[in-house]
């Protein structure tokens, strides 16, 4: 057998095993399964905004791009939602703390709103819209399961500015009694915890079921080997000698594609570091 065929074989045996293990805390499932089960999606709804009344899911998109200007960063949404009363919201899996986050939210919000508001429309008729991830993460290290900004107005935080935009973190690993024990459920799910709760084995049931979608399993493992790809020619890249611009494009493609695939950051940055031999700055470059 030639390295060649060798090699190509433990891919796909690699492919088959993250498909045979893949959870809900995989953006790539997690978007599908909201699109096709819309009941389950309001359901996470529900659990993350119980003060909301939805009676049901209008429009889900999964993946959905946004690029409103060929000169600006378009975005990528894993769930984009609108419900009966057009509310929208996205709902993200967020499974690597790259510390930009919050600019992050906003950057998704502004752009939400853009290809909401027709030119002509007055602002009043701007959807009310919800930015949610989904981290395994605390991303303020306050050890609450659920940040929610709503714009506070800092001389009276009784006071909201009412502009219709909200930003909500979700924290898997959250230790306060902050969140019903519905919402921390799903949390814990979503961390690898199962549990008798009923949303939770609703939603085992659909990624056991997803599992044997063979038209998803051939799309996902065709992403897969796409980020494996980007990752090689990322290291071919880096590793030509005297050409300073492609190395830097080849290190921040493979960082770039690392990340896509959830590895954490302590783990890239041995990676990298491994590969390009860099000093702590240029790490802290590329890693910012």
């Amino acid at each position: 057998m030639t390295s060649e065929s060798k090699n190509w074989k433990q891919n796909l045996a690699g492919l088959e095993y993250a498909w045979e293990t893949i959870g809900i805390s995989n953006d790539f499932l997690f978007g599908k399964l909201m699109r096709k089960h819309p009941g389950l999606c309001q359901k996470l709804l529900q659990r993350i905004l119980p003060e909301l009344p939805i009676d049901h899911i209008e429009v889900i998109e999964t993946q959905k791009s946004i690029d409103e200007d060929m000169d600006a960063r378009s975005v990528r949404l894993d769930a984009y939602v609108r419900d009966d009363l057009e509310r929208v919201y996205s709902i993200e899996m967020q499974m690597t703390d790259t510390k930009e986050l919050p600019k992050r939210s906003r950057y998704y919000s502004a752009m939400i709103d853009l290809q909401l508001l027709d030119k002509g429309i007055r602002y009043r008729y701007l959807n009310d819209s919800y930015i949610i991830f989904i981290c395994p993460f605390d991303l303020y290290g306050k050890g609450r399961h659920m940040y929610t900004f709503d714009g506070r107005c800092k001389e009276d935080p009784e006071l909201t500015i009412a502009d219709g935009a909200t930003r909500i973190f979700l924290n898997t690993k959250g230790t306060l009694e902050d969140v019903s024990a519905s919402l921390r459920a799903f949390l814990d799910y979503v961390d690898g915890r199962l549990s008798d709760d009923s949303f939770v084995r609703e939603l085992e049931e659909a990624v056991d079921e997803a599992k044997k979608n063979r038209e998803w399993r051939h799309e996902y493992m065709t992403l897969m080997l796409r980020d494996q790809e980007n990752i090689e020619k990322g290291i071919e890249l880096g590793r030509t000698e005297g050409r300073a611009e492609e190395r830097q494009e080849g290190i921040r493609l493979m960082v770039s594609a690392l990340r896509d695939f959830g590895i954490p950051k302590e783990e890239i940055r041995k990676k990298i570091q491994e590969k390009y031999q860099l000093t702590g700055q240029e790490l802290g470059e590329y890693l910012k």
